[in-house]
């Protein structure tokens, strides 16, 4: 009987290492794939579909009884990028805000102004739907996520107003932001164009809102309820406190 991999990242699935016996799998041919896909994509990436694999193989060995290797362990993982660690500095959230005014995308202003306020990814942001909100308790329940855990996370008076804005106009949709990530990602980049901001990523919005829930005093265990962290050390990839504003807080001037 010939096994083949059943479920494995897309991108592998459309290479020809999908349609190869297990039994001639070599780390030969997975290096092979490795330095294929990062001529495309970032090393991190690389390493999770890697490791994805690699789980697959050990659950056929040790749990399905299948005869087979890993070939996964025996190959060499590229370096992982450093952390990114930009945040908005200076007048740049002026910048943006000013230039948001001038936007033909109605919705941009909200969804920018929402990151920074609950640190949720474009996609969890852009899935909210106004039967998760529950007004009364000030939370959001957010059921599709990166991680397929669903979270409930609470909402700041700045997070609240933009929905508030919303619903005025907007409640009768099913989702809270009725557009695209496409339409979204074009906007930004016209955005910060437009506001001369240079390398400011929407997703630096993320890291920008959870280094600011640390900045006002919220625990790890708090603001990993809001980000849906389940590793300290992954959310520390996102949080890049200010020197200056530590200073002030040691000396009591802040």
């Amino acid at each position: 009987m010939i096994h083949r991999i059943q479920y494995v990242p897309g991108q592998t699935l459309r290479q020809d290492l999908a349609q190869t016996r297990l039994s001639v799998l070599t780390p030969d041919a997975f290096a092979g794939y490795r330095d294929l896909r990062l001529e495309t994509v970032r090393p991190g990436t690389i390493n999770r579909e890697l490791g994805l694999i690699q789980h697959i193989f050990e659950v056929a060995r040790t749990d399905w009884g299948i005869p087979v290797t890993n070939p996964i362990k025996g190959i060499r993982k590229p370096k992982a990028d450093r952390a990114r660690e930009r945040r908005l500095s200076g007048d740049e959230l002026e910048q943006l805000l000013e230039a948001l005014k001038r936007c033909r995308n109605p919705l941009l202003g909200a969804v920018v102004r929402f990151a920074i306020a609950t640190g949720m990814r474009r996609g969890e942001i852009l899935n909210a739907r106004w039967k998760d909100l529950n007004w009364e308790l000030g939370t959001l329940r957010i059921p599709v996520t990166k991680t397929d855990v669903p979270r409930t996370i609470p909402l700041s008076f700045e997070a609240k107003q933009v929905l508030v804005e919303l619903a005025i106009v907007w409640q009768g949709q099913d989702r809270i932001f009725p557009t695209t990530a496409q339409a979204v990602n074009l906007a930004w980049k016209r955005l910060t164009k437009r506001a001369k901001i240079v390398d400011l990523h929407f997703h630096d919005l993320r890291h920008e809102a959870i280094s600011r829930f640390f900045e006002r005093g919220l625990s790890i265990p708090e603001v990993a309820l809001i980000s849906g962290h389940k590793d300290p050390r992954m959310l520390f990839r996102y949080t890049h406190l200010k020197a200056e504003d530590v200073a002030r807080k040691l000396n009591g001037t802040s």
